[in-house]
């Protein structure tokens, strides 16, 4: 089982309440049908001791059923996950039940699912053998990041005859973990390995881009650049040999995600027909990017803030350090403050002295002074290559290309107009200074650092 998916929890069950048992549909349509003594009773009285017979009969063939019924420990349910729990995409849980006891029975479940897996807790129906086990699947669809907590199964199991029933609850209780999207990362790394097949296409075709690290020396050929002709190796060799490179590999690469009030604003998701908050867009694409970075060579890290650092993960690589970045993630939490962009950046900076790529993925308000954020990016960008992203709302790009049919929409439209120029200025500053700066819908948020992530190593500007 993938170290990610949720532990199956199993547990026997016991009673429920001081009475756990009741009596089944079935005995009471049996009396229903004893009220038809009624009618010849009427005129005939003696027939009212065959009523009373009959329901006699009833309860005595209740209290046989209710005898044969297994006793609440002779249960034991099961919970198991049947793969790790990611944000906005459909998984499924399934109950098992174990029978010791000397009859078949047929039990009705409710497991207490929270809101944040279901809207409503599934009710199932599982037929169980004697001495074996049966089990029912049911769906779920992870809307909220981080731990969240799975209760208890609540049965109410009869057998086939169905007079009476029982009453039982088994304590799976468990804290499980819903993680940002590792099936949207996942797809994302064929996008690195098709990189890779171009990037060996252009190699055979002679239009290899250079990094800075050494790689190898070879026989000159018609189109290498001569400034690569390596002379000493020439003069050894009587022929022109050149010096061929690759991209760098074991750079430090940090993600930076602001968690404060502005990243709470919700996006729809149209192609999984839900909402999200721009923070678990942010933290998708993180993961995303993560992974492709850590599959390229390069070390990375992680630093999620609000009014306070909430997850700092060093810059590293290989599988346990993944898990550690992916848990990281999964607890990142929206807060309702503003965030403190300038401890973000001490801390950061104290943290990482040696050149590296910093994927600041923040959002800026519309005001008229400078944003603090800007500041502290222009701060970073003395020692580190930062490449700034902001989350714009698809709203306001939507009226900025709306065309105006009322007066009402003419100062919506202008209004937005405004904001998309303020921002597009307060960006394009920031890359006359040096800092690689985007505005980005959520949507799009991770293909297009993936992109431009692998343009930066393509390029060699680390």
């Amino acid at each position: 089982m993938n170290a990610l998916t949720p532990l199956e929890i199993d547990a026997p069950a016991h009673p429920r309440g001081r009475l756990p048992f009741g009596f089944g549909s079935r005995f009471f349509l049996v009396l229903f049908f004893g009220l038809i003594w009624i009618v010849p009773a009427w005129w005939f009285p003696r027939f009212i001791v065959v009523m009373f017979l009959w329901d006699a009969l009833a309860c005595a063939v209740w209290l046989t059923d209710l005898l044969r019924l297994p006793a609440a420990a002779q249960l034991r349910a099961r919970r198991v996950w049947s793969e790790p729990l990611s944000l906005g995409r459909p998984s499924s849980v399934r109950i098992e039940l174990e029978n010791s006891g000397r009859v078949p029975i047929r039990a009705s479940l409710v497991d207490e699912t929270p809101l944040a897996l279901r809207e409503q807790p599934p009710s199932l129906e599982i037929d169980v053998p004697v001495g074996s086990g049966g089990q029912q699947p049911y769906p779920v669809l992870p809307r909220t990041r981080g731990n969240t907590a799975a209760g208890r199964v609540f049965l109410r199991y009869r057998t086939v005859l169905g007079f009476a029933e029982r009453w039982a609850v088994a304590e799976l209780s468990q804290t499980v973990r819903v993680l940002p999207d590792l099936i949207g990362a996942k797809s994302q790394a064929l996008y690195l390995i098709r990189s890779s097949q171009i990037d060996m296409e252009k190699r055979h075709r002679r239009q290899r881009g250079i990094g800075r690290e050494f790689e190898a020396l070879r026989e000159y050929r018609q189109g290498d650049d001569i400034r690569d002709i390596y002379w000493p190796a020439t003069a050894r060799r009587h022929q022109l040999t050149t010096r061929t490179y690759q991209v760098e590999r074991s750079q430090p690469v940090w993600i930076v995600l602001d968690a404060g009030r502005l990243l709470r604003a919700r996006v729809r998701d149209d192609a999984r027909n839900l909402s999200f908050a721009k923070l678990d867009y942010a933290v998708d694409a993180a993961l995303a990017l993560a992974q492709i970075a850590a599959q390229s060579g390069d070390r990375v890290g992680l630093l999620v803030y609000g009014r306070s650092i909430q997850q700092s993960i060093g810059p590293g690589r290989g599988a346990h350090h993944m898990r550690s970045i992916v848990d990281a993630l999964a607890q990142v939490r929206l807060e309702a403050a503003e965030a403190d962009h300038a401890k973000a950046a001490t801390t950061l900076l104290r943290m990482q002295s040696r050149r590296a790529l910093i994927v600041w993925i923040t959002d800026f308000a519309e005001t008229a002074t400078t944003p603090e954020v800007i500041g502290h990016a222009l701060r970073m960008t003395r020692r580190h290559l930062v490449l700034f992203t902001a989350l714009t709302q698809p709203d306001l790009i939507a009226l900025t290309k709306a065309i105006p049919q009322t007066e009402e929409q003419m100062f919506r439209h202008t209004a937005a107009l405004e904001i998309a120029q303020r921002r597009e200025r307060l960006l394009r500053g920031l890359r006359e200074r040096g800092v690689l700066a985007v505005d980005l819908v959520p949507g799009t948020l991770t293909d297009s650092l993936i992109n431009q992530y692998l343009e930066i190593k393509d390029r060699s500007l680390l």
